[in-house]
């Protein structure tokens, strides 16, 4: 078999990227290899692409680190808009139902206990997590439940 020659620079730690709203996880990783033309990078964990925020990325040896960062303890900040339903659960969608009400303040922390603790969800369909192999956003995308 004939020696390959290693494509990219022996470079090594960690970058916190700033990811931007409408970049994909795989995209952003893509242009910082580009930038620092890195042999072998990876990332801890994925945000949608409507989500901003922190994307942390490991270089070369940094990778082996990853599942310590990905079980690490999270922080979302997070804006609500009231009285509007999308088809996709989020702020790409299109509104389907519309109301009027308004919780108080006083009527959303008497809410925020349940959602402490362990939570069983059903996440969105609209949602980074991976359905035989595909992000659950790319296939309800193309019409798929």
């Amino acid at each position: 078999m004939a020696n390959r020659k290693r494509k990219g620079r022996d470079i090594s730690g960690w970058l916190c990227l700033d990811k931007a709203v409408g970049q994909t996880s795989t995209a952003a990783v893509g242009s910082v290899k580009r930038l620092f033309d890195a042999a072998k990078v990876g990332h801890a964990g994925t945000l949608d692409p409507l989500a901003s925020g922190i994307l942390p990325i490991a270089f070369g040896g940094a990778t082996k680190t990853v599942p310590f960062v990905q079980d690490s303890r999270k922080l979302y900040r997070f804006t609500v808009q009231w009285g509007a339903e999308t088809d996709t659960d989020d702020s790409d969608g299109t509104v389907v139902e519309t109301s009027d009400l308004r919780p108080d303040r006083a009527a959303i922390e008497a809410r925020l206990g349940d959602f402490l603790g362990e939570i069983m969800q059903r996440p969105p369909a609209f949602s980074a997590i991976k359905i035989a192999g595909a992000r659950a956003y790319d296939l309800a995308r193309e019409g798929e439940t």
